[in-house]
């Protein structure tokens, strides 16, 4: 049998983003032509989350002749987390494997384990209700050296050092328990709950081992954050909705940090406060108390114009919203950010006052296309309804229309759903 090089061993642990990407690939953007072909860098091969490639020394005609090079299976971590995909970078692969979302990297030609990161263990992590959804890292080269960052299930941000794992030194700020580095690590729970009334009604000293007090809320992180011009943007994962047993939770904002020094950024408020864009959508004042809008699905980027796209999940509960009436934005939208600056650029709701688990749930796509004679910036967010939502992702003017439809009512008392609802006329769910 012919050898395969180790780049082409990679996408064979990957064969169904390789062989899957059909049509998209053939409306692909220059962006996701240009991109390495030997490297796949973001857990979507690239920051457009293109999911595709131009390597073909793995093809139809070849595939069923693949055969096993190797098994990696460190039984002390736990299985390779069934969500993440790999990436490979600078002739690594780095993943995350186990309960503790351990990050592993592996030589691609042997499956030797060339390092290993583990946070260490604290109450928030070891309550993650998320600890084995880490889908893998993110990579970025930062003062000329690569740079993994990792979200925890105890929702700690690192950055470490490519090549030897170690947490990097002058960056973040040092978190004060026992076993945390002296640096290369984030609190994220601390800057989340920062100016958030319900925390500081609490007048409580802030407890890093605890992190998000649970009579006010969970967070925690599913996906991992996004690199985008030197800015790091981190979405998190709240209490699954389906279980939750009451309407206080806490808003799932997003935060971004300086790649190079790890400080904090910005921060997004999924609920908006007084006087921000879409705070009316919030009626009987549940902006206050209510939350899990957050980003659990991967982000998507287009760094030439400087924008990060956010999925987003509905809002607490996931089958009542009696006590949040009103379309509750930001939840289960699309949301275009200015990356340097976390300003909202525009958005799109697809779900008005979701009560169906319609949460967004994977990353959205970016590409290029031709429409009327002009070649067009497009992202294009897929739904749990088989819907596919397509966007200029420069102004959020849609391809197609979307139309607004009437919706039935509700017959749950104290329920009051949306008169409508949008329906994209194309493509075809």
């Amino acid at each position: 049998m012919k050898m395969f090089t180790p780049r082409a061993r990679f996408f064979a642990l990957v064969t169904s983003l390789v062989l899957g990407a059909g049509a998209l690939a053939s409306l692909a953007s220059e962006q996701a032509q240009q991109a390495s072909q030997s490297e796949w860098r973001y857990i979507g091969g690239d920051a457009w989350h293109t999911r595709s490639t131009q390597l073909n020394q793995i093809n139809p005609s070849n595939l069923e002749k693949l055969k096993v090079a190797w098994e990696w299976a460190e039984k002390s971590l736990g299985p390779l987390t069934a969500r993440a995909t790999p990436i490979y970078v600078n002739g690594k692969l780095i993943t995350v494997a186990g309960e503790k979302r351990t990050v592993v990297s592996l030589d691609p030609a042997t499956g030797k384990t060339l390092w290993m990161f583990q946070e260490p263990e604290t109450f928030r992590s070891k309550y993650s209700m998320r600890a084995g959804y880490g889908k893998g890292v993110a990579y970025a080269e930062v003062g000329g050296k690569g740079v993994v960052f990792i979200t925890s299930p105890g929702f700690f941000l690192y950055a470490l050092d490519a090549e030897t794992g170690k947490p990097l030194e002058g960056w973040g700020r040092a978190v004060p328990l026992p076993g945390f580095p002296k640096s290369g690590t984030v609190d994220l729970v601390e800057d989340l709950v920062r100016d958030w009334e319900p925390w500081e009604k609490l007048q409580r000293r802030y407890d890093p081992n605890q992190g998000m007090p649970l009579e006010i809320g969970y967070i925690t992180s599913s996906s991992p954050p996004i690199v985008v011009n030197g800015v790091v943007v981190v979405g998190n994962s709240a209490e699954q909705g389906y279980n939750q047993s009451r309407i206080e939770n806490v808003p799932g904002d997003i935060l971004a940090y300086d790649a190079r020094t790890g400080k904090f950024m910005w921060k997004f408020h999924m609920l908006p406060r007084p006087g921000e864009f879409g705070h009316e959508t919030w009626e009987n004042d549940a902006w206050k108390f209510t939350g899990d809008i957050s980003s659990w699905a991967p982000m998507a980027a287009d760094p030439e114009r400087g924008l990060v796209y956010i999925p987003t999940n509905g809002a607490t509960i996931d089958f009542y919203g009696g006590h949040r009436p009103g379309n509750n934005l930001f939840s289960t939208s699309l949301i275009a950010l200015d990356v340097k600056t976390g300003k909202r650029v525009w958005h799109f709701q697809m779900v008005h006052h979701d009560i169906w688990n319609y949460d967004t749930p994977t990353a959205p796509v970016l590409l290029d296309i031709t429409q009327n004679g002009r070649r067009v910036p497009v992202v294009v967010q897929t739904t749990k309804q088989s819907f596919a939502y397509a966007f200029n992702r420069v102004t959020g003017q849609p391809l197609w229309p979307i139309e607004e439809k009437p919706a039935p009512n509700g017959l749950i008392p104290g329920e009051k759903l949306a008169n409508t609802q949008p329906f994209p006329t194309k493509p075809a769910p």
